[in-house]
């Protein structure tokens, strides 16, 4: 699915105003929605670890799965409110880790290596 499609689509399911205000209510609410979501699928990835050894089963996969759509979809909408295209937070990211790379510092810590 083209993400920019996919980005329109999840709005309909936007239950606040869209809006870039940091303080708004709807903003917050995405936020601390992805924050959430990926603390889930983190849950899920180290009950794996602690009980199956790292093993995951296809129900496993699957259920993580889920879990990385529902933060795909607070990405979109968080992207959204701030008036940017997920297609361009894609293209940014691929940019950023290519001068990175280039520059072999791939690795580290801090955001502008």
């Amino acid at each position: 699915m083209n993400l920019d499609k996919y980005q329109k689509q999840a709005a309909e399911f936007d239950l606040f105003e869209t809006t870039a205000d940091l303080s708004a209510p709807g903003f917050l609410e995405k936020v601390l929605g992805l924050v959430g979501e990926a603390g889930e699928a983190a849950d899920k990835v180290k009950k794996i670890l602690r009980d199956k050894g790292g093993r995951a089963s296809e129900e496993d996969k699957a259920e993580i799965v889920k879990e990385l759509g529902d933060v795909l979809w607070y990405v979109a909408n968080v992207a959204r409110s701030l008036g940017v295209s997920l297609s361009e937070v894609a293209e940014g990211n691929i940019e950023k880790l290519s001068s990175r790379k280039k520059r072999g510092k791939i690795s580290g810590s801090g955001d502008n290596r």
